[in-house]
Formats: C-alpha cells, sequence, structure tokens
C-alpha cells in the first residue's frame, strides 16, 4: 500500500516537473490558492477536501490521459489496494442495495458525519427501469446479470469495481467508495446484490 502510494505520487512530481511552466508563473498553484481563499470549512467539510493524492495529481496534470506505460502499473496499484470480505461473500441484500443507490446523503457539510453514507448510484447511471430519472454519465446497469452473468470473477470484478474503480481505468470518474471509506463493507455487497441476484428488479 505504502509502495503503491510512493509510485502514485513520484509519477505526480514527474508529470508536474516535466510540465511547461505557463507565461504567468505556476498557474496551478495560483489557482488553488484562490480555492483555498475561498473555501470555508464548515462542519465535516473541510480543508483536506482540497488535497489531491499521487494518483489523482497524475489524472490532473494529464486530461485524465496517463502515459501508457503508467496506467498498467497505476491500475495495478489500485487494484492491490481492494479489501475484500473476510467471509469470503460478495453479495448481501439487493432491497438494501437499491436504497443504498437512491441516497445521495453522507459527505455535505450538513449530513451528520456519524450516519451511513449512500451511494448516490443513480446520480450517473440506470439501475432499476422502476425509476426514470438517473444520469447517464456511467454506462447503464440495467440488467447487468444477463449480460455478464453471476459467476465469482464477476462477482469479485464488481466488488473492487465499486471499491476502487480507478482500478480499472486510471481516471474513472466514479467515486473510489471502499478507497476513501465511503462505503463499508456490507454496503458493497449490498450494492453488489442489487446488480447481480435475480430477484433484484435490475434483472427482471
Amino acid at each position: 500500500m505504502i509502495k503503491n502510494i510512493f509510485f502514485a505520487a513520484a509519477m505526480g512530481t514527474l508529470l508536474l516537473t516535466a510540465l511547461p511552466a505557463a507565461a504567468d508563473g505556476d498557474y496551478r498553484a495560483k489557482a488553488i490558492a484562490v480555492i483555498k481563499k475561498d473555501f470555508q470549512p464548515h462542519g465535516q467539510a473541510s480543508l483536506d477536501r482540497l488535497a489531491e493524492d499521487g494518483l489523482q495529481a497524475v489524472c490532473n496534470r494529464t486530461g485524465n490521459k496517463p502515459p501508457e506505460y503508467m496506467v498498467k502499473q497505476l491500475e495495478a496499484d489500485q487494484l492491490a489496494d481492494v479489501k475484500y470480505p473476510a467471509d469470503g461473500k460478495l453479495m448481501g441484500d439487493w432491497k438494501s442495495g437499491e436504497k443504498l443507490a437512491q441516497s445521495g446523503r453522507g459527505f455535505t457539510w450538513s449530513d451528520d458525519p456519524g450516519l451511513p453514507v449512500g451511494g448516490n448510484c443513480y446520480n450517473c447511471h440506470q439501475i432499476s427501469p422502476k425509476e426514470t430519472s438517473f444520469g447517464t454519465i456511467g454506462p447503464t446497469l440495467y440488467q447487468f446479470l444477463k449480460l455478464r452473468g453471476t459467476q465469482p470473477d464477476i462477482q469479485k470484478y464488481v466488488y473492487s469495481k465499486i471499491y476502487n474503480a480507478k482500478a480499472y481505468n486510471t481516471c474513472s470518474d466514479m467515486p473510489r467508495f471502499g478507497h476513501i471509506g465511503a462505503l463499508k463493507e456490507k454496503q458493497i455487497k449490498d450494492l453488489v446484490a442489487l446488480l447481480l441476484d435475480p430477484e433484484s428488479p435490475v434483472n427482471k
């Protein structure tokens, strides 16, 4: 884990020093300074949200298109960071998963830090056909089971994709739910079930 963080951080530093300097100086540092000046901590929304880790630095400095020689290593590092359930079970309760997919609460300044965080999945994906309002930033997940099956390797893929999407797409827009501690193990299991349980409305 530490090695992985150092690799991404080193790549971010390497890319930053390799980029040509802006004519008016370090435009990135100036932009961050303005953001930090205007962003006031409130509740659980603290200033640490403005910090980028090594992988984010690589994506930010390459326009989300890091060099190919970095991609495989970065994705491998992110996949190695995924923590799978000790009991070996990757699917939970799809009904709880649907409630989680509907919920977008949890990380705003007005939310109670002690409450469970929602997945807000419908903000980017089509999931259950009963929900007519959904985002299109991410691919449709409707009838996911029929398209992918429910073999152990698919269950593992879905779990790890929710845990850390950057393990499969270095600069994915999808949040790294497990990596940042937004969703707990049971919640991720429930979302896996939402997509893969044959009784889930997703697969009807």
